[in-house]
């Protein structure tokens, strides 16, 4: 039972549980893009999700990854939209509460992104390196 406190299960039209307490749609604390939807369902196998890890690094302090993995721990956090499944630890989901993973598409760079992050203070031109904003 306690796994399941621990664990984020998002479904469209379903209120989800998170820590225990039941939150709207509107309190996901990470969203997905209709970009980010699409490309997953497109690349990832049916068993895989996109994992998203905040590490130190990069010019600004801090970097995003991303990679598929079909791997999914009892501490992780599962967002689910649309078909398309994202994993992310409690450590890194508190460097992205109120973010949106994006899919970016120009010339030079296809690639999973992090928008409209309320905890980025400043990023560089690569959109990979943030620095925190602390309150």
């Amino acid at each position: 039972m306690a796994h399941l406190l621990r664990r984020l299960v998002f479904q469209p039209s379903l209120a989800v549980r998170y820590l225990g307490d039941v939150v709207a749609k509107q309190e996901i604390p990470l969203k997905l893009s209709e970009a980010c939807i699409n490309k997953l369902k497109e690349v990832a196998a049916p068993n895989e999700s996109l994992r998203i890890t905040v590490d130190s690094g990069g010019c600004s302090g801090f970097l995003y990854n991303f990679e598929l993995d079909s791997n999914v721990s009892e501490e992780d956090v599962v967002i689910e939209e649309q078909g398309a499944r994202v994993v992310i630890d409690n450590t890194s989901l508190s460097f992205l509460e109120g973010a949106i993973v994006d899919y970016h598409s120009e010339l030079t760079k296809l690639s999973f992104r992090v928008i409209n992050n309320p905890k980025d203070e400043a990023g560089c031109s690569c959109a990979v390196s943030f620095a925190v904003k602390f309150d």
